[in-house]
């Protein structure tokens, strides 16, 4: 198999309550040992039914503002069909049509194209499964 295509698997521990995790660093270390440099595109998948991937500023609020605003959206309360799990654990498993478990960015020069404020983050509003999987995925250009 070509260099063109690498992938690896993240394993990230969310916890036990509602967490924005940043995995921006993670996503660059990866692309230090894989891309050497070059452009191509990463691909961040989560292969789970409860769980998404944004690209939003962190540590300046906003963050906590998506997990305000996904309870706005998505109540965890008994009005969901889906009930197994903790009380409102249905608005889980509707979570990825708001916040899509995959997210594809630009590699220019080994390098993720992420404007100033913007992180690569895990959305994990699922408090019943704390382990999580990440898979990135770099398809290198000209390869």
């Amino acid at each position: 198999m070509s260099d063109a295509f690498t992938t690896r698997v993240l394993n990230i521990t969310s916890g036990s309550t509602e967490r924005v995790v940043d995995l921006t660093a993670d996503c660059e270390a990866f692309l230090r040992e894989a891309a050497a440099g070059r452009d191509g595109l990463l691909n961040i998948f989560v292969p789970h039914a409860t769980a998404g991937v944004a690209i939003i500023e962190t540590g300046a609020g906003s963050d906590n503002d998506l997990l305000a605003a996904l309870h706005t959206l998505l109540p965890a309360d008994d009005r969901w069909q889906h009930r197994h799990g903790s009380p409102g654990h249905g608005r889980d498993h509707v979570l990825p049509a708001f916040v899509p478990p995959h997210a594809t960015l630009p590699v220019v020069g080994g390098r993720l194209e992420l404007g100033t404020w913007q992180s690569v983050c895990l959305v994990d509003t699922n408090r019943d499964n704390p382990q999580r999987k990440v898979r990135l995925s770099l398809l290198l250009a000209g390869s």
